[in-house]
């Protein structure tokens, strides 16, 4: 998809918070900055000139961003701190002994500030690289591709196993209790359940993550996604045995629907749907630059913790993963 960081405040963020990224991206930079209290630090005056506008252009989008500057590292130095600074950086032309309040950007916000200047042809050079340098990254640390990074996550083969087992539950009650031909009625209440639980059918998922014929879409989804799609796949294998029971007959697909709609509306099931939304269509976008439009509502920032866990210090090793011949044979069955 195409990227404007300029104007998308979620993708931003995903830059910001990808912290594999983040110090790839300062070595590349290499601009100068003040060290105090632990961090670097660039001015306003500094940053204005780093990306050849005027102070007043910086100024201008810290009042329309402050909120956002502020969470991602921007302060007003003042008060004790402000001394402190002073003490240490007072010959720099850029801290006068006048100064009673000092605009400070870490290079976080150095960054976010270089995300939001639209109208700097050295903002827009440095975007480019931050953009290049993210998706390296990413791919670098899943291996060289993302489609399988859902499986570097410690949560994955647990759920991956147990959603396997909930669907065996299900196509029982599919072949015993529905009328239809199995190439049929298997593949159609599938795509049911799919769009109940993330808007998307099998054939427009596989589309979306540019799936071969062979991949199993299920071996690409999050371990929270296949937990609520086990929730889901249980109970309605439950309910309809229970119907068929009620009939005493076989049911139509159509009366399988009625019991999907019929969940996917339940109070209970909402917290867990809405869950498993917001992480297919946030981490797609965050790790597989994939964009679920049915679900953008969805969307949020991946939190640092996120990245850690799928392409960071968290996150488990494919290959390794991989060496050990049980866990090799198990995700292959999965993938089937």
């Amino acid at each position: 998809m195409t990227h404007d960081l300029t104007t998308s405040e979620i993708e931003r963020q995903n830059v910001l918070n990808n912290t594999m990224a983040i110090p790839r991206i300062k070595e590349v930079l290499d601009i100068e900055a003040y060290q105090f209290d632990g961090k670097y630090y660039l001015t306003k005056q500094m940053v204005a000139d780093f990306y050849e506008v005027d102070v007043r252009t910086i100024e201008r989008y810290i009042e329309t961003n402050k909120e956002e500057l502020e969470r991602n590292g921007y302060f007003l130095c003042k008060g004790k701190k402000l001394k402190e600074f002073k003490l240490q950086f007072a010959p720099d032309k850029n801290v006068g002994h006048k100064t009673v309040a000092l605009s400070l950007f870490d290079f976080r916000t150095f960054l976010n500030m270089g995300m939001l200047l639209a109208e700097s042809e050295k903002a827009k050079k440095v975007r480019s690289v931050i953009l290049d340098i993210v998706i390296a990254t990413i791919n670098e640390k899943a291996g060289g591709g993302t489609k399988y990074i859902n499986w570097r996550d410690r949560e994955y083969l647990p759920a991956a196993l147990q959603e396997d087992n909930y669907r065996k539950n299900l196509t029982s009650s599919i072949n015993d209790y529905v009328d239809g031909h199995p190439t049929y009625k298997y593949p159609a209440i599938t795509d049911m359940i799919y769009n109940a639980v993330f808007r998307e059918n099998a054939k427009e998922y596989r589309r979306l993550l540019q799936l071969e014929p062979k991949d199993n879409a299920r071996a690409t989804m999050y371990a929270e996604v296949l937990r609520v799609i086990s929730s889901f796949e249980n109970g309605i294998g439950a309910a309809i045995c229970k119907r068929q029971s009620e009939l005493n007959r076989k049911l139509s697909i159509a009366e399988v629907q009625v019991l999907i709609s019929e969940q996917a509306e339940s109070p209970a099931m909402a917290p867990f749907l809405y869950d498993a939304r917001q992480k297919m269509a946030s981490r797609d976008l965050g790790l597989r630059d994939v964009y679920h439009d049915n679900i953008a509502e969805y969307l949020r920032a991946l939190s640092p913790e996120e990245f850690d866990r799928f392409i960071g210090t968290e996150s488990i090793d494919l290959e390794r993963l991989l060496d050990n011949e049980e866990n090799r044979k198990t995700l292959e069955r999965l993938k089937k």
